[in-house]
């Protein structure tokens, strides 16, 4: 092979390379984004490619705002001729008109059914941040458009203004949101507890963790449902850190395989996690139940425990100040209590194993 060979051989390899990184941080960046407006609660974000209605888009914007804990399923009036008051969004497409979000057409008609525009979906999420008709000046759509450019609401969206919007535009839209300054100057996000990692990218973790409910044991379906704010068969479950699609069934057979499954839940996104107790996973979180046999003190701080002994035999790393002081002579538990730890385990270099508890519950 000549030099000349070589040095395009190499072009077509680095091109292929560099396209290949790019597609694969593309598809981590919208993993990511993704998940955030799935735990925020704004939409659902299954069947990205489905196009998105009017009626829909109303109900995001209502989500996304701080009219989301009070909407109810029926709307009192029908603002719309085509909008009756037990329309699926009869209430969202009542607040989204109201507040200026949205508008109807002439002749009375709001259109739920229609596909949502940029040009509709832009004045909707300016009118989140605070911006109204004063605001835009000449014409109004191409000034709001203007201004959705400017604020980088277009981040991953390449829409021209009566272009129809599908799930993944929405999902990048208010993803952008999320990030984007208020008129008066309050980052959006904000309202839904969101915090910004180094990068500049909206943090999941932080999400999930500041409304994150549980853990709870329960011990049959009917307890779970119970417990629940919202109805099973609604939900987003995972169970021992896979997603299952027949949640009822899974449930069923965890439940009468084991002790009890160990619920955490989020409400907004209608998030639900189980774990069988007594099902170890090697990633994510797994649950135990049994008697403590030994608490262990480390010999250079006689004062706070290191780890537990369960009557399993496994010892149990005690790390956060919170989980020492629970299982201290100052704590509740003492040797020979029932308990459900929760606890994450890590294999070394060695393939030692490490438990390591991060909750708990007294049985």
């Amino acid at each position: 092979m000549n030099g000349r060979e070589i040095v395009a051989s190499l072009a077509v390899v680095l091109t292929v390379t560099s396209v290949s990184t790019m597609t694969a941080e593309a598809s981590a960046n919208f993993d990511l984004r993704k998940k955030v407006i799935g735990v925020s609660g704004i939409m659902s974000t299954a069947n990205p490619n489905m196009t998105v209605t009017r009626g829909e888009f109303a109900s995001m914007l209502v989500n996304a705002s701080s009219y989301r804990s009070t909407v109810s399923g029926i709307s009192n009036t029908s603002v719309f001729a085509d909008v009756p008051r037990n329309h699926e969004y009869a209430a969202c497409i009542r607040i989204a008109a109201e507040q200026g979000w949205m508008n109807g057409y002439l002749g009375g008609d709001f259109k739920p059914e229609e596909s949502v525009t940029l040009q509709d979906a832009a004045k909707g999420v300016l009118g989140l941040l605070g911006y109204g008709n004063s605001d835009f000046t000449g014409d109004q759509s191409g000034s709001r458009l203007s201004k959705y450019h400017f604020l980088e609401l277009d981040e991953n969206l390449n829409k021209e203004a009566e272009e129809v919007l599908k799930k993944e535009d929405c999902i990048n839209l208010f993803y952008n949101l999320l990030k984007t300054d208020t008129k008066s100057g309050t980052m959006f996000g904000k309202s839904l507890d969101c915090e910004l990692t180094a990068d500049g990218e909206i943090n999941p973790f932080t999400m999930v963790d500041n409304s994150l409910k549980g853990p709870k044991i329960v011990r049959s379906k009917s307890s779970l449902k119970s417990y629940l704010p919202f109805k099973l068969g609604e939900a987003n479950v995972s169970l021992d850190g896979e997603s299952v699609s027949n949640s009822s069934d899974a449930v069923n057979v965890a439940l009468e395989s084991s002790n009890g499954v160990l619920v955490y839940y989020h409400s907004l996104s209608k998030t639900i996690w189980l774990y069988t107790v007594g099902n170890e996973n090697e990633s994510g979180r797994s649950a135990v139940f049994g008697e403590i046999s030994n608490v262990v003190y480390n010999s250079a701080d006689l004062m706070t425990p290191s780890a537990i002994i369960l009557d399993d035999g496994n010892t149990y790393e005690l790390t956060s100040t919170e989980m020492q002081f629970a299982f201290s002579s100052y704590g509740s538990l003492r040797v020979g209590d029932t308990v459900v730890l929760v606890y994450t385990m890590s294999t070394g270099n060695e393939g030692n194993e490490t438990r390591t508890v991060i909750d708990y519950i007294e049985d």
